[in-house]
């Protein structure tokens, strides 16, 4: 299926590892035009993708990002707001200081990025974004500060898409399961604790194995792209099946 994507122009935050490189490579593939960003500048510069450094927690810096890839691309049709974590573990090990920091990475930098991108956006005519949530933002999970972020992010998608469809702009969130990549979180309690990983692929998952970076990217794709073009204020689950977010069994 040809998705239409060539030529259109894409910024994705977090992208240049895991979820948002696997993205970037996808749209790049389907003849986007695609700049990242992210705070490492070795992990950019080895992406081999146009790329911009950025804090995305730091709202002005997060804006010239968005402002200077829509530069280098002469413009914005796309936006990925991918870049995600927590900060401190359940409620009692946590921080007021750690939900901030955790609410900044996820819900409030994508929030901002999509303030930032919609004057690109409404001079190309109209724009696609993706949010990326998590399973965890819809099925309770163990770490609360991340599972409220991600539920924020699920709802921000829902509101926007009403808030920016009189731009021409669709906003969509994207919710993956537990997703296995090399250097990931979970290839490494694979090479770990083989056992309990086999475990939690045996009995959480129907087909016996967690989610790819290659389905995650290829939905991504898909809603991003005009064949979707009916889709708006949405929230796709990627997740293989997934039971529930178990992580909370094999991390403190």
């Amino acid at each position: 299926m040809d998705l239409g994507l060539a030529d259109y122009r894409a910024f994705i935050t977090g992208g240049s590892r895991g979820i948002g490189l696997a993205i970037a490579q996808a749209l790049t593939a389907e003849g986007a035009e695609v700049v990242i960003c992210g705070r490492d500048p070795a992990s950019l510069a080895a992406s081999g993708l146009r790329s911009v450094q950025a804090d995305v927690t730091v709202p002005e810096d997060l804006g010239r990002a968005v402002d200077a890839a829509a530069q280098q691309l002469g413009g914005l049709d796309l936006l990925v707001a991918n870049a995600g974590g927590v900060a401190g573990g359940g409620l009692l090990a946590s921080t007021a200081d750690d939900w901030m920091k955790t609410f900044a990475i996820n819900a409030l930098h994508a929030a901002h990025a999509i303030r930032c991108a919609v004057p690109h956006f409404e001079r190309a005519g109209g724009g696609s974004v993706l949010i990326i949530a998590s399973i965890t933002g819809w099925k309770p999970g163990p770490r609360s500060s991340y599972a409220a972020a991600k539920a924020a992010e699920i709802h921000l998608a829902a509101a926007l898409a009403q808030e920016l469809g009189p731009r021409n702009v669709r906003v969509n969130a994207l919710s993956p399961g537990s997703v296995l990549f090399p250097g990931g979180g979970w290839d490494e309690y694979r090479q770990a604790h083989p056992d309990d990983f086999a475990a939690f692929a045996a009995n959480d998952f129907p087909r016996g194995r967690l989610v790819e970076l290659r389905e995650v990217a290829d939905a991504a794709c898909f809603v991003l792209s005009p064949r979707a073009s009916g889709m708006s204020g949405a929230n796709i689950c990627v997740d293989a099946g997934q039971d529930h977010p178990s992580a909370g069994r094999f991390f403190p």
